[in-house]
């Protein structure tokens, strides 16, 4: 686990996708090398954590499917989940028979293995490149779902080949629709319950949500393979989805616990899996093993889109980048695991080839694919774009104030409200406004809440200002954070902000249902200042007559528009956009002619000072001014 972790964290910090660096370290601290780990000690217990692990990483999964979205995109997902599996399992069976010493049964088994793609790599990998939402949401949902479609074929196959026979060949067809059938029923039962017991608060005691659902995921999984052998999978996918798309009041806490849970689970699960692969038995498989992945990176991928995506509404473009991106998880290195023990305690030969070779398919898909699909996804156009615009929470008159002052520097603002009257004012002012919760994840997904170049709680109530911005923290790293404070509440105090490194916008704390009011009965006057006289001590904005001005937004020649903060600095020569109460006019220019300040200039004095002045010196004017 340390050392997964420790990988994962190394990974971040050198922006490479993980599963890269939990390979490496898996074989480093491996029987090859250092010796340290050595799954073999751990006898059956190894696939009982397997087991437990892969439970856990599915049911998280599936809470990330939402089904309106999946309705919008049904048909491309329904054909990678249906059709991708067969010509996936048939290409890669012709690969291998074509490149490896191996016979048909060998060939067809590992077919069946290198089906899945795994949401464990493709998850972080799309979250990573910030691809849009729309092939994202394919690639992910693909992941998913054949991850239970893949494992049931590769299991139902490896049972056919261990009893060979006409009846068992017909039977294993109606063996995988009878899995995932069975699978599929439990996981919807024991879904629904959960979902029922989640959805009001006095069932489960208030601290023991999270860990309700993680029993009941393990449940779900362990049952429906009690049932029907190998169909878990399906029925913690499909229990995931159910909590998904159900009301829980808990469900942001829930995500957030198995997330946490999902990358220490796969952090460990890849370094044990790692080395528990001799090198050896790699670097055995020659130049026969690289042909083979070769061809189903370079053929077998491409055709297995091409089939699937025929007829949809995906573009060439995002057929291109599908095309190519397809890396392989934990799932298809838990089964093949599977696959070798069972082999050889029938003793049929192959197995430990056929693990070497599906972990070789794993490191380079991941490897190459994942170090070269943020370069094509730029390339494909499919990138959303990033450090991008302003995100306000809150669609009052006073962010509409400020949001209009940044879009007329130049800057991108989406507003973000729960209010249906504020929504539709707003929008008449003409900006982006998204309606909803701004505490539900797939709203600050909606909103590129990971691609903005900052993301600001600003409603007259501090506390939900500060619970959103910290949301937005816990889930994204990128966005710089400023939270409004209310001088007359008491809850949220500027040192929590600055402990979470957020900015205090406006340089502390100010009456912000004061504000809003005097907007909307047009009882302030929006005016330009000038820094122009080096104040000694440098102005702060905290000590400004909060009664009398607001500052909003601090405009520079290099930088544009920003707002205005508890750690703003000034430069001679910088603007700042003030809001003045037209009854308290007096006291704040006094403070601004204090500090340094003088009025702005307008286009119209600039130009009118321009043509009085003699032809040499209307352009020292126009610098002076």
């Amino acid at each position: 686990m340390a050392a997964g972790i420790v990988a994962q964290a190394l990974a971040r910090h050198a922006r490479l996708p993980g599963i890269v660096v939990l390979l490496a370290v898996g074989v480093l601290m491996g029987p090859d090398v250092a010796n340290l780990v050595r799954p073999a000690s751990m006898g059956g217990g190894l696939q009982a954590f397997v087991g437990f692990a892969v439970a856990i990483i599915l049911f998280e999964g599936g809470l990330h499917m939402n089904l309106k979205k999946l309705r919008a995109l049904a048909k491309p997902i329904r054909r990678l989940v249906t059709v991708g599996p067969l010509v996936t399992a048939a290409g890669a069976a012709i690969a291998a028979k074509t490149f490896m010493p191996w016979d048909w049964m060998l060939s067809i088994l590992f077919g069946t293995l290198v089906i899945v793609t795994g949401p464990t790599v493709i998850t972080p990998l799309l979250r990573r490149l910030r691809i849009d939402h729309g092939v994202g949401l394919v690639l992910e949902a693909e992941g998913i779902f054949v991850d239970a479609v893949g494992a049931t074929i590769a299991v139902v196959a490896l049972e056919v080949a261990l009893v060979p026979s006409t009846e068992s060949a017909a039977a294993g067809v109606l063996d995988v629709a009878l899995r995932i059938g069975v699978g599929a029923a439990v996981g919807l039962g024991g879904g629904v319950i959960l979902a029922l017991a989640l959805r009001w608060r006095n069932i489960i005691p208030e601290g023991l949500e999270k860990l309700m659902t993680l029993s009941f995921a393990v449940a779900v999984f362990q049952v429906s393979n009690a049932i029907v052998h190998e169909s878990g999978i399906t029925a913690a996918i499909v229990a995931g989805m159910v909590l998904s798309n159900s009301y829980s009041h808990a469900f942001d806490e829930i995500v957030e616990f198995k997330e946490q849970l999902t990358v220490l689970l796969i952090a460990t699960l890849f370094v044990l899996l790692a080395a528990d692969v001799r090198v050896a038995d790699i670097l055995a498989l020659g130049m026969p093993g690289l042909f083979t992945v070769l061809a189903l990176m370079f053929l077998v991928r491409p055709l297995t889109v091409a089939f699937s995506s025929w007829g949809t509404q995906l573009t060439f473009r995002e057929r291109v980048f599908m095309s190519w991106l397809a890396p392989r998880g934990i799932v298809a290195a838990a089964v093949a695991s599977l696959f070798a023990i069972s082999l050889a305690e029938a003793n049929i030969p192959g197995g430990t080839e056929m693990r070497a070779l599906v972990f070789l398919v794993i490191a380079m898909t991941v490897t190459i694919q994942g170090l070269t699909g943020g370069p094509l996804a730029s390339v494909l156009g499919l990138r959303r774009k990033s450090n991008y615009g302003y995100l306000f929470l809150g669609a009052n008159q006073l962010a509409c104030t400020i949001g209009g002052l940044l879009r007329d520097a130049g800057e991108h603002v989406v507003l973000l409200d729960s209010n249906h009257e504020s929504c539709r004012a707003a929008e008449q002012q003409g900006f982006e406004v998204i309606h909803g919760n701004g505490l539900e994840p797939h709203l600050l997904e909606h909103a590129d809440a990971d691609a903005r170049a900052a993301v600001i709680g600003l409603t007259p109530n501090e506390t939900v200002n500060f619970l959103f911005t910290r949301r937005v923290r816990e889930r994204y790293r990128s966005p710089e954070i400023f939270v409004g404070l209310e001088t007359e509440a008491s809850g949220v105090t500027e040192k929590m902000v600055q402990e979470k490194d957020f900015r205090v916008l406006f340089g502390g704390e100010r009456e912000l249902a004061m504000w809003l009011r005097r907007i909307v009965d047009n009882q302030i006057t929006i005016e330009r200042w000038d820094y122009a006289v080096p104040a000694e001590p440098e102005p702060s904005w905290k000590s400004a007559p909060g009664k009398a001005m607001i500052p909003f937004v601090h405009l520079t020649g290099d930088d544009g528009a920003r707002l205005v903060h508890n750690h703003t600095r000034l430069e001679v020569g910088d603007t700042v956009v003030v809001g003045v109460s037209v009854a308290l006019r007096k006291q704040a220019y006094d403070w601004l002619r204090d500090n340094g300040f003088v009025p702005a200039a307008t286009k119209a004095e600039v130009s009118e000072m321009a043509e009085s002045a003699e032809p040499s010196q209307a352009d020292d004017a126009d610098k002076s001014v």
